[in-house]
């Protein structure tokens, strides 16, 4: 019997192939060079290429898993994902790229288990992974980034702001990620809590600074409406 979901997939790959420039992979055919690496999330509304319009092979290296995090624990200590660590270590990548969204689920888990029931019963290592993003939440709530007044939405918006700086402020204070990479925050918007524009993405982070003042002096004047800040 046939899968729809598995003709679909082989309808579109043949539709790729059949479009594929000739010379798509020349040059990365057996090495790659990207200059830089993306931590975005696996949300099935984030397209991580196409959003940077980077279609381009050998361009971005990419980490895709829950709530973008940049980082993952080992032995009880956080430490730089697997990802982000061969990027810097193996490919030399010059910038390192954070990409959180509105509307994560993710971080929607990690508030529940904060403020509501917490009774969610998720896999283990999904548990494992709302469970680094807990403390965010945490000091998001004590720094008065949202209270009991702050509907569910608008909570989890700033919280997705607020789990990008702390991650490229991470990432910037790292002693595993080198002093000469760049690392930048930002939040793809399709909820229009920033502005209008449907996938636009804004830079909240540029290498530990989240000050809305400080970050705009790294972008062309072009893009300044492009740096915000809803936290």
């Amino acid at each position: 019997m046939a899968n729809s979901v598995l003709e679909s997939l082989l309808t579109g790959n043949a539709h790729y192939v059949e479009h594929l420039d000739a010379d798509h992979f020349e040059g990365v055919r057996d090495v790659q060079e990207p200059p830089v690496v993306t931590v975005g999330c696996s949300d099935s509304r984030v397209p991580v290429e196409a959003l940077w319009c980077s279609d381009k092979a050998g361009t971005l290296f990419k980490s895709v898993n829950i709530a973008n995090q940049a980082w993952t624990t080992v032995d009880g200590s956080l430490v730089v994902n697997d990802v982000v660590g061969y990027a810097v270590a193996e490919l030399g990548v010059s910038d390192i790229v954070v990409l959180g969204h509105t509307g994560c689920g993710g971080l929607s888990s990690a508030y529940e288990s904060v403020v509501g029931d917490g009774d969610k019963d998720f896999p283990v290592a999904v548990e494992e992974a709302v469970s680094r993003l807990v403390p965010l939440v945490e000091e998001a709530r004590e720094l008065g980034l949202f209270d009991e007044e702050t509907p569910t939405a608008d909570a989890v918006n700033r919280l997705v702001e607020y789990a990008v700086v702390r991650q490229v402020e991470f990432l910037t204070e790292s002693d595993e990620v080198p002093e000469s990479t760049d690392c930048w925050g930002f939040v793809y918007d399709f909820q229009h809590a920033y502005g209008d524009d449907d996938g636009a993405a804004y830079l909240v982070a540029a290498n530990g600074d989240s000050d809305p003042e400080r970050v705009a002096e790294w972008v062309p004047d072009e893009f300044e409406g492009r740096v915000k800040s809803i936290r």
